[in-house]
């Protein structure tokens, strides 16, 4: 017989242990991910493959995450969401524990496929387990401590990931990154709870609860902000090195000075967006589109360039939390669906930002991409303000002077 408690009304602390587990799978994934940029030389030169031949492990992965997630997500939607994440923590010890022993590059990739296959549904399912698992009013926060795991991948996981594979061989940096899958799928059959869940809504209803025009445009917004945000961001190091006029060490340890921006924006947007949900989306992406037209004048200065870096990082990522809840709250059918699509629009924003800055450095300079990077981030600024203002005048006959 089906209990009739709900997780949240059994937890009474904000953010139960079991998140903890959440934010080591995604931790792991975050490594994964980004550890390959590290170790880039190493592996193209055993493989025997061109840096830009090596190079398309990293296109390949940020494609697998942007199409395979959604399939995924839609091919196991009727399984518990507990035995889904560690299925999927399954595969992706599995597909790490190929690379380690990957005779050749064609191997390799498949590896990336298989473990970009877990990415993007790891994360729309755990966001929902995440934010089940504590009272309505701290959804977002706790999806904000999920995917905290993400950032801290890129300022601890992924230096030390580098280190391992440029002193044991790239080969240690994936065995690393695998026993630390094996550490959050432990964590995950422990610490996660199982939990009650209404009969899945069938694949016509989740495609429709997806459908939803305003649903497509917070779509929008995510994808065009993070477009913003690897515009600049995959072209950094340049713009330090060549316009900022620091050295090649030193970006470094701006970058984890980013990095810790980046940890700390991703957990205070979360309690933003508990506050006021839309209203903290707009207010962050507006702060995004004034530091970037700042860093137009302070790239040029050392001093500036390093502040308006790690303020830019902070307000980059506190967005991240908001938009997540947004879209999970929108497609109350289909939440899972709905925020792996999410990521997919991340991803797919993340691609095109980096082809659009490669554009603009070929057209008009490293200098320009500060501004252009402005420009994107105020297209998403003005569609959430759009939906928000629509979403007001809808509510207002109804529940007049109730805020959203």
């Amino acid at each position: 017989m089906h209990t009739t408690h709900t997780v949240h009304e059994k937890t009474k602390d904000p953010f139960p242990v079991s998140i903890l587990s959440l934010t080591v799978g995604a931790f792991a994934i975050g490594m994964t991910e980004f550890v390959i940029m590290g170790i880039l030389p190493n592996v193209s030169k055993d493989l025997g493959v061109s840096i830009s031949t090596a190079g398309q492990l990293i296109t390949s992965y940020a494609l697998g995450v942007a199409i395979g997630a959604p399939i995924m997500t839609i091919l196991t939607h009727r399984l518990p969401q507990k035995l889904l994440l560690c299925l999927l923590m399954g595969l992706f010890i599995l597909g790490n524990g190929i690379a380690v022993i990957a005779p050749n590059y064609d191997v390799l990739m498949g590896a990336r496929l298989l473990t970009a296959l877990c990415h993007g549904t790891f994360f729309g399912v755990g966001a929902v387990i995440a934010s089940n698992l504590v009272k309505p009013h701290k959804r977002a926060g706790a999806v904000s401590i999920m995917m905290a795991g993400l950032t801290i991948a890129n300022i601890i996981g992924v230096p030390i990931g580098t280190f391992v594979g440029q002193h044991l061989g790239w080969r240690a940096s994936f065995a690393a990154i695998m026993l630390m899958g094996i550490i959050a799928l432990i964590g995950i059959i422990i610490f996660i709870p199982r939990m009650r869940q209404d009969e899945p809504a069938g694949i016509a209803k989740q495609f429709k609860a997806l459908a939803q025009p305003k649903l497509i445009a917070v779509l929008l917004a995510c994808a065009i902000g993070n477009s913003s945000l690897f515009t600049v961001f995959t072209y950094i190091t340049p713009l330090l090195e060549q316009v900022t006029g620091f050295h090649e060490h030193s970006v470094t340890w701006i970058l984890v000075l980013f990095g810790i921006g980046v940890t700390a924006g991703n957990i205070v947007g979360g309690k933003l967006a508990d506050w006021k949900l839309m209203p903290a989306v707009i207010g962050i992406f507006a702060s995004i589109c004034v530091l970037l037209t700042i860093f137009t004048f302070t790239v040029k200065s050392p001093i500036g360039a390093v502040i308006t870096i790690f303020l830019w990082g902070a307000a980059s990522f506190a967005v991240m939390p908001g938009i997540q809840v947004k879209i999970m709250n929108m497609a109350h059918e289909a939440p899972a669906l709905a925020s792996t699509t999410n990521h997919s629009a991340g991803n797919l924003g993340n691609a095109f930002g980096a082809f659009c800055g490669g554009w603009v450095i070929d057209r008009m300079g490293l200098t320009s991409l500060p501004w252009v990077g402005a420009i994107l981030v105020s297209i998403a600024f003005l569609v959430c303000l759009s939906i928000y203002v629509l979403e007001r005048k809808q509510e207002m006959p109804v529940h007049a002077g109730k805020p959203l």
